[in-house]
């Protein structure tokens, strides 16, 4: 493509970087993650383990699994020693603002790897906020305990329910890495400056925070919580519809067939029960099958944020926090891109089509 040219809508297609860590197929539905396929991977690894190959591939220093583990750890008492400082002013923001005013503060630690500190900063930052908004003094993190368990520990406030821990790890796997989706982009252009990993990592929370790449979730819910009982389920999505409003949970950038991570997370929700998975299936059903009738010529299937909302929810997450738990696996996904970027690419600097006016030239 020259600068004549007309470039290509939102970049689709513009290959950006070369990266080993993820790779997303839509025309076939495939989400391939430090090699492995999703549905392979979600269940047989752990987000520690997984943070390891990640980082690994990105900067092409070898991680042991086990040493990362005990950093998190490391790193998740050091953040709660800094609390008061990290929640200065940030406990009287929603909880989306006040998690990006808390990482903004983070900074280096000693004898801790940055995207060590990152990662572990986030289910402390996140689980204190959310107590203190609701007036109760955070939890101290447990060492023993792995990401997804001391997570739910300071969420909740004592050992998590059996089965939770696995299905909250299975989650942040899942979405941990999804090649050159925005907020992974904006870490790689930050990271292309050469700012360090806290600069990118904030930065790409920031692109997060936008409800056309992070906020779907919770509305899933407001929909199913609407809609209520099965024989309601035709009328309210056909009137959905009919009103041209979208349907949550449904269609994404990239796929052009069903998002590979709905049925990972449908398939957790059903080993951990507990959720009115059949009511949501038919919800499910109607609506690819009103999306099929009404938009014939577009691709609109199941995305991941249908399953990841009811997965969340059977974990007593508050829906407040839906953004902010995801960013907690996909943290470990920019921080990879921001080491990948800075050993492989350069400055990202594209080029612009100027189509303003010309005044005083040829």
């Amino acid at each position: 493509m020259t600068l004549l040219e007309k470039p290509a809508s939102g970049l689709d297609g513009v290959i950006a970087a070369d990266t080993a860590l993820s790779h997303v197929d839509g025309l076939r539905g495939e989400l391939i993650v430090a090699g492995a396929p999703i549905a392979q991977l979600a269940f047989a690894t752990t987000l520690e383990a997984l943070a390891a190959q990640l980082w690994s591939l990105a900067d092409g220093q070898p991680r042991n699994a086990d040493l990362v583990a005990q950093q998190f750890a490391e790193a998740r008492q050091r953040c709660f020693r800094r609390l008061p400082q990290l929640l200065a002013g940030a406990h009287a923001l929603p909880l989306i603002a006040g998690t990006r005013a808390a990482l903004a503060c983070l900074g280096p630690e000693p004898d801790l790897p940055p995207e060590i500190v990152l990662g572990g900063a986030m289910p402390v930052i996140i689980a204190a906020l959310l107590r203190a908004q609701d007036g109760k003094s955070p939890i101290p993190p447990d060492p023993a305990h792995s990401h997804a368990e001391d997570l739910l520990n300071m969420l909740h406030e004592g050992a998590p329910v059996p089965g939770h821990a696995h299905a909250l790890q299975t989650y942040l796997v899942t979405v941990c890495d999804h090649g050159m989706n925005a907020s992974t982009f904006a870490a790689r252009v930050i990271a292309s400056t050469g700012a360090d990993l806290f600069m990118a990592a904030t930065g790409a929370y920031c692109a997060l925070t936008g409800p056309l790449h992070g906020g779907a979730p919770e509305p899933v819910l407001a929909m199913l919580n609407a809609i209520a009982t099965a024989d309601r389920i035709a009328p309210w999505i056909d009137g959905a519809l009919d009103r041209g409003e979208r349907l949550m949970g449904f269609g994404h950038r990239i796929y052009r067939v069903r998002d590979p991570r709905a049925d990972v997370l449908k398939r957790a929700v059903q080993i951990l029960g507990g959720a009115d998975l059949g009511f949501a299936a038919q919800v499910e059903a109607y609506a690819r099958t009103a999306l099929a009738r009404r938009y014939p010529q577009r691709a609109l299937d199941t995305n991941v944020e249908f399953y990841t909302a009811i997965l969340l929810d059977a974990l007593q997450i508050p829906r407040q926090a839906f953004t902010p738990v995801f960013a907690c696996a996909r943290i470990i996904g920019w921080t990879a891109h921001a080491l990948e970027q800075q050993r492989l690419g350069r400055l990202l600097r594209p080029a612009s089509r100027y189509i303003g006016a010309k005044v005083g030239g040829r």
